[in-house]
């Protein structure tokens, strides 16, 4: 909330809540935070931050708004709150407000040598058994795939019929 001012407002029932926290967005350059129900006695309570004069004069909107269709408890503007107030401000009771989550931190790289027959991570060889049928079983050496063995076969054989060839022609 930092520079930024807040503005408040308790309404009896959802309905004058909701018609309040219109107002106050479209009569003024404010942000709508949340709204907060209060626990049993059917108060609302409506959070709007910006600049401190949009924030009075959303408020004030509001409050008109609020009083047309139901009754308002208490409203409040306090320009450039202490950054102690944001945790009562932006917590879990705020419906709408939705908490940045935390980047995920990046995976370790391991620490010993890699664990997999088939090479680096990302190629095939996370240690786990779903390799699918493409899988050696895990036990030996790798085996090549076969396309090359079959490229090398008929490279061979090719060699051997130009050989042939060659000594049949001389």
């Amino acid at each position: 909330m930092s520079q930024k001012s807040l503005g408040l407002i308790e309404t009896y029932g959802l309905l004058a809540g909701v018609e309040a926290a219109d107002a106050a967005v479209k009569s003024a350059n404010v942000e709508l935070v949340g709204y907060e129900l209060s626990k049993g006695s059917g108060m609302t309570t409506i959070k709007v931050e910006g600049d401190v004069g949009a924030v009075k004069a959303a408020i004030q909107a509001a409050q008109v708004a609020a009083e047309k269709v139901g009754k308002v408890a208490a409203v409040r503007v306090i320009a450039r709150p202490a950054a102690g107030i944001e945790m009562l401000v932006r917590n879990g009771d705020t419906v709408g407000y939705q908490p940045p989550t935390p980047e995920p931190e990046p995976p370790a790289p391991p620490a010993g040598p890699d664990p997999t027959p088939e090479g680096p991570a990302g190629e095939g060889g996370d240690g786990s058994e779903e390799n699918g049928p493409e899988s050696d079983g895990g036990e030996g050496e790798p085996t090549p795939p076969a396309p090359n063995r079959a490229a090398r076969r008929s490279s061979r054989k090719a060699a051997g019929r130009s050989a042939k060839k060659a000594s049949g022609n001389a």
